[in-house]
């Protein structure tokens, strides 16, 4: 396999996707992101943006970072031992929506590519990212609307690969103390580089691009939805799963943290608001259980699509 890349190519193009996204999303929100120009000691920086308290989005940051250093983080290092003590550069987008309505889903998207580097060997480069969708009052239909774009975007690049990532994401955004799902799903890859750049650069855009295209119309949708004040106490308790999981097991998260990365940044992924209540369980029958007994559970979303 060749070892050529692009890094130019590839910042350029994720630089454009922040600007892109976040848009988008100002333009339902009618507000702003706020942006943080940072840079790392060790080596590398960022462009941090988060928008706060607006009238659709609570809490959403959008982050591209590109850093360097000299030994990979054990995050980074613990699947890949062969990479251990290798310089490394890595570089993404990273984001998370937490919209104010208890109908609306959060949203992660994360795409990335990483390089490390030894004298004397050849240079080791690999993409990785994905998207996945976590509802709180969720609706059969957006969950078969947000895995019918994940399955479009990757069909012209493998029949096979849409089920493949799909299951990967179900694996991954999982919750083993709490034997749970953190969402509904989406695409979930890492270590990709089989095909060469060209190819693997071709589908992280595509998985890139995608994310408002599955995204928007969901946020559209739901953002204006009338919700109660029971409601909105379960999406408070709920959000502590993904507090759970992203502070416990996420990678994005401890490899930020581990390669002294801006902590701002990377803990922009937490709501502003969450609860957690002593062991709570929801009302037989009710919504609240339906998430957790019907949506959570790993299922084929387009199986018996009309």
């Amino acid at each position: 396999m060749s070892v050529s890349y692009d890094v130019m190519a590839v910042r350029d193009y994720l630089r454009d996707l922040q600007d892109r996204i976040c848009q988008a999303l100002a333009a339902v929100d009618g507000g702003s992101f706020r942006e943080d120009v940072w840079t790392r000691a060790e080596g590398g920086g960022g462009r941090s943006r988060v928008l706060e308290f607006g009238a659709v989005i609570e809490k959403g940051g959008v982050n591209f970072s590109e850093v360097t250093g000299q030994s990979l983080p054990a995050s980074a290092s613990a699947h890949r031992p062969e990479l251990k003590g290798r310089s490394w550069r890595a570089m993404g987008v990273s984001l998370v929506i937490h919209p104010r309505n208890p109908h609306a889903p959060t949203s992660h998207m994360n795409v990335r590519f990483f390089v490390a580097e030894q004298d004397g060997e050849a240079p080791v480069w690999w993409f990785g990212g994905g998207f996945d969708l976590t509802p709180y009052y969720a609706y059969e239909e957006d969950c078969r609307a947000w895995h019918r774009v994940a399955a479009d975007t990757l069909q012209p690049f493998g029949a096979e690969l849409y089920q493949q990532w799909k299951q990967a994401c179900d694996r991954y955004f999982y919750l083993p103390h709490r034997q749970e799902a953190r969402g509904i799903g989406g695409l979930f890859f890492d270590d990709l580089n089989e095909g060469g750049f060209e190819r693997c650069f071709a589908l992280v855009r595509a998985v890139g691009d995608a994310y408002l295209q599955a995204y928007l119309p969901l946020l559209q949708k739901r953002h204006g939805q009338a919700y109660t004040a029971a409601q909105r106490e379960f999406q408070l308790y709920r959000r502590g799963r993904y507090v759970e999981f992203n502070l416990v097991y996420d990678r994005g998260t401890l490899f930020g943290l581990q390669s002294g990365g801006r902590t701002e940044a990377i803990l922009m992924s937490l709501p502003n608001e969450v609860h957690w209540r002593y062991d709570w369980r929801p009302a037989p029958g009710s919504a609240e259980a339906r998430l957790s007994e019907y949506f959570l559970q790993a299922r084929d979303w387009l199986q018996g699509e009309a």
